[in-house]
């Protein structure tokens, strides 16, 4: 059973890493337009884009991206989010920093968190912000589905670390995955065999992040890890309960399922399911109250949509601006898929709202 579970895990992520990685890495070409050079942070390797200087401008706004593929896959080099990348820089006039943190099964958590913060941190320092020609007072930290998780990871470190000088002005927050609490939110329910990332796959994926075993798969699909007699997770629940978070159009009918015995012993040998640099929808209000104005793109037809929706609403509970940028006809990574032979009008729709979005904010 576990061997054919495994199987269909390994096809599902050969397609995958094929639409990710359609074509190889990209050498660090830049053009008339973009700058784009190849640089370490602090032990970390990032790929640097830069616009050229205008006359009438000294100093220019700044994004620093953390792209997605499950904590497993893709690549800051990879066509599709050097392409992203580039038209960000473009359209934005901005100092895109893409930070290419190390992937599973190089390494595990907590590491692909601390590769992101230390070259987020890197880059903050005003003489690095200096030599790029950033504004300190226009930055952004940004990132898409487990980049998501990572940006929001960072950000709320940042908002914590008392000796920064420098703090990001905003985050945008790309079909985030942000939770392993519950793995039968609604969205969970309604979109668990949807393709580009069925619920079995996410799960899958939180287990290789966290260093977990596969056989604990049908324990996490079913809430097991979370049932009510697990005491650890007690008093997380309320942070998590999507009944109260979550508009009427994104529950529908679904009704929420909640073991009352489980197996504890889960959380025990896997306590990065509830530590919240791996999962920042658990962090508490008095953190979320210190976050930036926040974007939260989220897709209907997502596993990982009430992830999303449920942290902008503690956000805005906490008193943070939140836009929820939702849209109906659209799927999980869509956004990078604008480039031949997958250039979809919802990666182009998507990625157009994101972009107007940060011009308007940052």
């Amino acid at each position: 059973c576990h061997l054919i579970h495994y199987l269909r895990l390994s096809h599902h992520l050969i397609v995958l890493n094929y639409l990710i990685c359609t074509f190889d890495k990209l050498k660090s070409v830049s053009s008339e337009d973009i700058k784009i050079t190849d640089a370490v942070f602090d032990g970390v390797e990032v790929r640097v884009f830069e616009p050229p200087a205008k006359g009438d401008e000294s100093l220019k706004r700044s994004v620093v991206y953390i792209h997605g593929g499950g904590w497993a896959l893709a690549s800051a080099r990879t066509s599709l989010y050097n392409n992203l990348c580039r038209i960000m820089a473009e359209s934005l006039n901005a100092v895109v920093v893409s930070v290419e943190y190390r992937l599973v099964p190089e390494v595990c958590f907590p590491e692909q968190y601390h590769d992101a913060l230390r070259a987020t941190k890197h880059f903050l320092q005003p003489d690095v912000l200096a030599e790029y020609s950033v504004d300190p007072s226009r930055i952004a930290i940004s990132g898409d589905s487990a980049g998501g998780n990572l940006a929001a990871a960072v950000c709320q470190q940042l908002s914590k670390d008392e000796d920064l000088t420098v703090r990001p002005k905003l985050q945008a927050l790309i079909y985030p995955v942000l939770q392993a609490f519950d793995f039968n939110t609604p969205s969970y329910q309604q979109n668990m065999n949807m393709p580009v990332l069925p619920r079995y796959v996410m799960i899958n994926y939180w287990i290789d992040y966290i260093n977990g075993n596969y056989a604990l798969a049908h324990e996490l699909l079913i809430n097991n890890h979370t049932a009510l007699n697990v005491g650890r997770a007690l008093s997380f629940r309320a942070r998590l309960n999507w009944t109260s978070l979550l508009p009427p159009s994104f529950k529908k009918n679904y009704k929420p399922v909640v073991q009352t015995t489980g197996t504890a012993a889960i959380v025990e040998r896997l306590p990065a399911l509830l530590d919240v640099r791996a999962v920042p929808l658990l962090a508490d209000d008095a953190t979320l109250a210190r976050q930036p104005r926040t974007y939260v793109l989220t897709c209907e037809n997502d596993v990982l949509r009430d992830d999303g929706a449920m942290y902008a609403t503690r956000l805005e509970r906490a008193g943070v601006p939140v836009t929820l940028d939702h849209f109906h006809d659209c799927f999980h990574g869509c956004m990078i898929f604008t480039v031949w032979p997958t250039d979809f009008s919802a990666g182009v729709k998507t990625r157009n709202s994101y972009i107007k979005w940060l011009d308007e904010n940052l």
